[in-house]
């Protein structure tokens, strides 16, 4: 069985040091009040920087949530990179979620596309097509074209991806961050369709949010 741990990001380093810095010296300095909230901006750093390991369902066919948080919308909607009509599924990322994103397939990455924006609510319709974003597209297996767009929120200043055009990777394997509050969304190809509900609470590289349609053959 694959043991869990949690580790923290390497994107969360510069701050967490700063942030700890800044605790100690408050604390020499005897200002205590200073060295509280230091120390608490420490553990809220922390705490948003947190990677832990995931465990994939058994299922190799499921696809995984690219990002932890909640979902916030599943409708039929304009592929950003095809313009073809495909099922979505947003996942809204709050600042107590994990900001590690991972892949819901196996597969490579066939387009790496940023877009400048602006940085409306990430869980408003309109962060889809006017935010700061940056689009994926994975092809998996049977040559099946999913879309993966990472898109900044309010507070989010920085989308981060690891990934490079070209990469091969698996399900569950980290591609990249949002810092401070986001969104992802996944566009599905089609034979594909949503397991979850709108309300639901999903773990990237963890939790099955699509799987494949059942066939109407005997």
């Amino acid at each position: 069985m694959q043991q869990r741990s949690i580790g923290i990001c390497p994107e969360g380093y510069p701050f967490l040091i700063l942030a700890a810095f800044a605790t100690v010296v408050f604390a020499i300095l005897e200002w205590w009040f200073m060295a509280l909230v230091g120390l608490a901006a420490t553990a809220f750093v922390g705490h948003f920087f947190r990677d832990p390991e995931r465990v994939p369902p058994e299922d190799v066919e499921a696809v995984v949530s690219p990002a932890d948080g909640r979902i916030v919308k599943i409708a039929r909607e304009s592929d950003p990179l095809s313009g073809e009509e495909k099922q979505v599924i947003c996942v809204f990322m709050n600042l107590v979620d994990v900001h590690v994103n991972r892949m819901p397939v196996s597969g490579k990455i066939d387009v790496i596309r940023y877009i400048p924006g602006a940085f409306f609510n990430a869980s408003l319709d309109k962060a889809s097509t006017d935010n700061e974003r940056n689009i994926l597209e994975v092809v998996g297996k049977g040559n099946q074209r999913f879309v993966i767009v990472q898109i900044a929120g309010l507070i989010a200043r920085r989308i981060v991806c690891w990934s490079e055009k070209g990469d091969k990777l698996k399900r569950g394997e980290r591609f990249g961050m949002i810092r401070f509050g986001s969104r992802v969304d996944l566009y599905l190809p089609e034979g594909f369709e949503p397991s979850v509900v709108v309300g639901e609470q999903v773990f990237a590289g963890e939790t099955a949010i699509a799987k494949r349609k059942a066939s109407n053959s005997i």
